[in-house]
């Protein structure tokens, strides 16, 4: 029996896709290739899933700096504050944490998770698990969905929503790419974002730093001129191959852009103390030394920096960490606080996409109609999630994305299929 509508991919943007056209009326098929409805879901937000953001709009997009201007159409019709009604709507209280952040009261992804699922059972979708997908094949007034057993689908419209090719052990294996191109649509080149760096200087190779966490921190990217493309101030941890943590995660895409570019390696600019003007940490650590010149230079400056930050500089300043502040002059006090301030170090690449957080590229949202996520080229053929060349950075915004295209997808794909809502 033909369906309306079949959305290929169980992660968030396919199970809001599944809903969105369940509630329009339409028989509507979900398949998933892994055991599990939610897998990415479950375990975003450190496992207490991170459903959106409370940022006003433009902020939203602006923190979806691959393509979310795309977003504007989409947000015009379903945004993140009515994510934020469509959980409570279904029993998810939810509660803001810092920078807008949204989780569930009960801090366990799997409330959310469990709160979608029990919805496609009240709509009475028809769900696939453990259910691969091998080919789709693609006709004039409908389509065709091959699973792995051989079994054929027929349906009016299809919503793919298989994710890209990051974190692939929730099933994120890029498979939606062929079934794009078969359609006839550009997949842009695929790269990591969000994302560790890797790093070739002697503090990276020797491990000296390794295991150093830095908390609230300025990192700068620079383009070839040494002019800053993108500062974020967040945490940063130094590990056995580079640089990771959260500033780091969000850097990461314009260095990966920068490497595209051909370069061999990117700088990028530490300052550990961003709240402090350089000059007048000078003058008060000239003037505390002064004022203690028998006093040991560890000593003097102990708590500006984390200790084994400060030792690795004065190290890297041919200082010995039991000099006396007296004999230390001025110069080298401002060197010291200048590095403080400018730490710079390069960086050579990023672990690859497999262990990145998010997808970079993807089908090319020239080819997508903005505000229904229906594909230009092939009737009865919607994208939604991270299988398009959409991304942002961790906070919400790739969740949000997620949520907004799907729910455009399924409620656009039922409406296509001529669906009659019936509830």
């Amino acid at each position: 029996m033909q369906k309306d509508v079949i959305v290929i991919g169980g992660g968030p943007s396919g199970l809001m896709a599944a809903i969105a056209a369940a509630e329009q009326g339409a028989r509507t098929v979900l398949i998933e290739k892994g055991k599990k409805l939610g897998k990415k879901l479950a375990i975003s937000g450190g496992g207490r899933c991170n459903v959106t953001n409370r940022l006003p709009q433009e902020e939203v997009i602006k923190h979806i700096p691959g393509n979310g201007r795309f977003l504007y159409s989409a947000f015009s019709v379903f945004n993140n504050y009515d994510i934020i009604d469509f959980f409570e709507n279904m029993g998810v209280e939810l509660k803001e944490e810092d920078h807008g952040r949204m989780f569930p009261v009960s801090n366990s992804a799997m409330t959310v998770v469990n709160a979608l699922i029990n919805r496609l059972d009240e709509l009475k979708v028809e769900v696939h698990l453990q259910t691969p997908v091998q080919a789709v094949h693609y006709g004039e007034s409908e389509h065709t969905v091959i699973l792995e057993n051989q079994e054929k689908l027929l349906t009016k419209t299809i919503v793919l929503a298989v994710g890209g090719k990051a974190v692939p052990h929730t099933g994120s294996t890029g498979d939606g790419y062929a079934w794009a191109k078969k359609a006839g649509h550009t997949v842009t080149e695929l790269y990591p974002t969000e994302v560790a760096l890797t790093s070739k200087e002697p503090f990276i190779k020797d491990k000296s730093l390794q295991g150093l966490s830095l908390r609230n921190v300025s990192l700068s990217v620079l383009n070839k001129k040494d002019k800053p493309i993108i500062t974020h101030q967040m945490d940063m941890i130094f590990t056995h191959f580079g640089v990771s943590g959260p500033a780091v995660l969000r850097c990461s895409q314009f260095v990966v852009k920068e490497l595209r570019k051909g370069r061999d390696e990117v700088k990028m600019i530490l300052d550990a103390l961003p709240e402090e003007n350089e000059e007048h940490l000078i003058q008060t650590t000239i003037a505390s030394m002064h004022a203690n010149p028998k006093k040991s230079i560890k000593n003097t400056l102990k708590g500006m920096v984390p200790e084994r930050y400060l030792s690795y500089i004065l190290s890297n300043n041919q200082i010995s960490e039991e000099q006396k502040a007296g004999n230390i002059s001025n110069d080298q006090i401002r060197a010291i606080i200048h590095q403080i301030k400018n730490f710079t170090f390069v960086v050579q690449g990023s672990l690859p996409l497999d262990k990145a957080f998010v997808t970079g590229g993807g089908v090319s949202i020239k080819e997508v109609v903005p505000n229904t996520m229906q594909s230009k080229i092939m009737a009865g053929l919607y994208f939604s999630g991270e299988i398009l060349d959409i991304h942002g950075y961790t906070g919400g915004y790739n969740i949000t994305s997620a949520l907004v295209t799907g729910r455009l997808a399924g409620m656009n794909a039922a409406l296509e299929s001529g669906a009659s809502a019936g509830i």
